[in-house]
């Protein structure tokens, strides 16, 4: 007879995942909800108020500055950084990289023609790379979290009076304390804090980065969905430019109200702390394990990353959870680290993280993953 878990140790809900993460029952219900308007188009006043009151919920969490807009485009961040490259960088960037996507997002920088030079700060993964004001830099770019690696950066602003600061929210905003005056477009996808799918961006922008892209989309030629210009446009009509999937639209708003209700940005940085701390005593408190991210000052709220010894296999553990209904915990792909990846999004029960690691203890216990 095969080894089984105890059910009596298996989470309540076993998503794990680091995007696309755990959904709410209150959002998959809200699809449900005859009076929503799915199958309408997005120009009709429905569908409208639900990006209207997506880009009110947005400003009411983030506390926005005065004259800060929320836009929200068609694509994930990926399409975004290809849109940040042709609409905000003028001729000189400088990157902060340390993980797989903050490498993936410079890099679209570098293709473009008109951009003369994109100066890396780059670090090893598992550690950080700050970036530094240089002359000559017109724009700044960094994540605030790095998904592939758990690593959490200070958000600050770079440069002089003409350098914009550009910030990468993907899987922190929503669960991570930030100061949006630091940064002057602070964006992300909602398939991460906000328990929504993937398809959309949703940027917050200051009043110059919006000078800088409707300038910069005049001189040179934009594609259309790589036209920041358009997107705030049709952002500022509450709609995108092309169809957006308004399923999603309906999970990410009613995930906005049940932030703000339960106490706003706040509430939810104590969640993603209160669980990521629990994994992190967790970890050190085992022989055969530590955290990826040596320093702790920069260890993810939301994304935590776990090394072991070698006489702990991870995939076998993983793998073996995952049969019991325990699912996405494994290493991002290219790390090639036996290593759990575990996401502490808001949407992440407390008590579920708790079960999760007595689960890893007894499969370990039981010899799961042991030569």
């Amino acid at each position: 007879m095969s080894v089984q878990i105890p059910s009596d140790l298996l989470p309540h809900d076993g998503r794990f995942g680091s995007g696309p993460s755990k959904v709410r029952a209150a959002q998959i219900a809200r699809l449900s909800d005859p009076t929503a308007p799915i199958g309408q188009s997005h120009r009709s006043a429905p569908v409208k108020s639900i990006v209207g009151s997506i880009r009110s919920g947005i400003s009411e969490l983030f506390n926005l500055p005065a004259g800060y807009e929320v836009v929200l485009g068609n694509g994930g961040a990926s399409l975004l950084w290809d849109a940040i490259a042709f609409s905000v960088v003028e001729s000189r960037a400088q990157a902060a990289t340390f993980g797989e996507f903050s490498a993936k997002a410079a890099r679209a920088s570098v293709k473009v023609p008109w951009v003369e030079a994109v100066e890396l700060v780059q670090a090893d993964p598992g550690s950080i790379a700050l970036c530094q004001t240089t002359d000559g830099i017109d724009t700044y770019l960094y994540p605030q979290n790095e998904t592939s690696t758990g690593v959490l950066s200070p958000v600050s602003r770079f440069g002089g009076p003409d350098a914009l600061t550009v910030v990468d929210g993907t899987s922190s905003a929503g669960g991570v304390l930030v100061e949006i005056a630091s940064t002057d477009i602070y964006y992300f996808s909602p398939q991460k804090c906000f328990g929504s799918d993937g398809g959309l961006w949703i940027a917050v922008m200051s009043p110059r980065a919006i000078e800088r892209i409707e300038r910069l989309t005049s001189e040179r030629w934009v594609p259309d969905v790589l036209n920041l210009k358009l997107a705030i446009d049709n952002s500022r009509k509450d709609q995108t430019l092309n169809t957006p999937a308004v399923s999603n639209l309906l999970m990410i708003a009613q995930q906005l109200s049940w932030m703000i209700e339960s106490g706003g940005l706040a509430a939810m940085n104590a969640r993603t702390a209160s669980s990521s701390s629990l994994v992190y005593k967790w970890a050190e408190a085992r022989p055969d394990a530590t955290p990826f991210v040596s320093d702790p000052t920069y260890r993810s709220q939301v994304v935590t990353t776990i090394d072991f010894d070698d006489g702990v296999a991870t995939p076998a553990i993983s793998a073996f959870l995952r049969h019991a209904g325990v699912v996405d915990i494994d290493p991002y792909r290219s790390l090639h680290r036996n290593q759990f990846r575990i996401s502490t999004f808001p949407n992440v029960e407390l008590s579920d993280v708790q079960a999760l690691l007595a689960c890893i203890d007894w499969a370990i216990e039981a010899g799961i993953g042991r030569s």
